[in-house]
């Protein structure tokens, strides 16, 4: 079975590839299911019934369009119904102050899976180092590892953690090592597992010419070691060249660790499926 848990559309703001191309292609690749998950992020971006959206490079920098969203997947769920499963599905791009909001999301939605992700900080990005300017790595990584920690604790409505070492793409110092970070990552995927919550690997670290995996090796060893069994596999795609990016290559990876399952969701309840 081939799934992507980890697919972007038209309705993420950095995204122009449209939805019904989406699952086209997914079809033609012969990709089994697909769940959209396109980007929420409070704090830095606007839902559009506030008005008043800005706009960069002619596109607007806005939250999913939600009603037209959730519209369009039911759309193509019946009219493909035949041939691929099709998931919906949000990225929460969450920081401790917006929780609230996201809570409130959840709350008004139904969705099949949900990814808890952290893209800033204090309402600084990462992408643009404006989280990074002026902090030392060590600070960087700390500060990254402690807002997720801190989410974890505090927010449970969420199927997997997203991209968990993501901070390393945007590292203008380099390689930072993983004994320094491994304790505190240890107590977020503590949690996790205590939770019934996943983590995915993200198979973005390829077209990105990362150096490892996302998360790295080293964290999904010792997600295992501690007992965690549920994983997603997803290539965060915003555009047709990285919808099915190492999607099968991975599940060889994930198996050297010595996981024998990967996970799709319903309604927000985890289904194995045998690597």
């Amino acid at each position: 079975m081939k799934v992507n848990y980890h697919v972007h559309c038209e309705y993420s703001d950095d995204s122009i590839y449209p939805i019904e191309e989406v699952v086209k292609d997914a079809i033609n690749l012969k990709i089994d299911e697909i769940c959209f998950t396109d980007h929420v992020d409070y704090g830095i971006k606007k839902d559009w019934i506030e008005g008043n959206i800005e706009y960069r490079s002619g596109e607007p920098v806005a939250n999913v369009d939600y009603p037209a969203y959730f519209k369009a997947i039911h759309m193509l769920q019946e009219k493909y119904k035949n041939q691929i499963s099709i998931k919906k599905g949000l990225e929460f791009g969450m920081q401790q102050h917006t929780i609230p909001q996201f809570k409130k999301l959840f709350d008004e939605y139904h969705m099949d899976f949900v990814i808890l992700s952290c893209h800033q900080i204090g309402d600084k990005e990462f992408w643009t180092n404006d989280f990074q300017h002026g902090k030392t790595q060590k600070e960087i990584h700390e500060g990254y590892y402690t807002e997720i920690l801190n989410l974890v604790k505090q927010y449970k409505d969420y199927s997997v953690l997203g991209h968990l070492d993501v901070i390393t793409r945007y590292d203008p110092y380099g390689d930072y090592p993983f004994e320094h970070i491994k304790e505190i990552v240890k107590e977020i995927l503590q949690i996790v597992i205590q939770d019934g919550k996943g983590i995915e690997v993200n198979t973005s670290c390829f077209h990105y010419g990362l150096k490892d995996l996302t998360p790295s090796r080293d964290i999904l060893k010792l997600y295992y070691d501690l007992g965690g069994r549920l994983i997603t596999i997803g290539s965060d795609s915003h555009k047709k060249e990285h919808l099915n990016s190492h999607l099968e290559e991975i599940k060889e990876e994930l198996k050297n660790i010595g996981f024998t399952q990967f996970y799709t969701f319903e309604s927000m309840k985890p289904i194995p499926h045998n690597l």
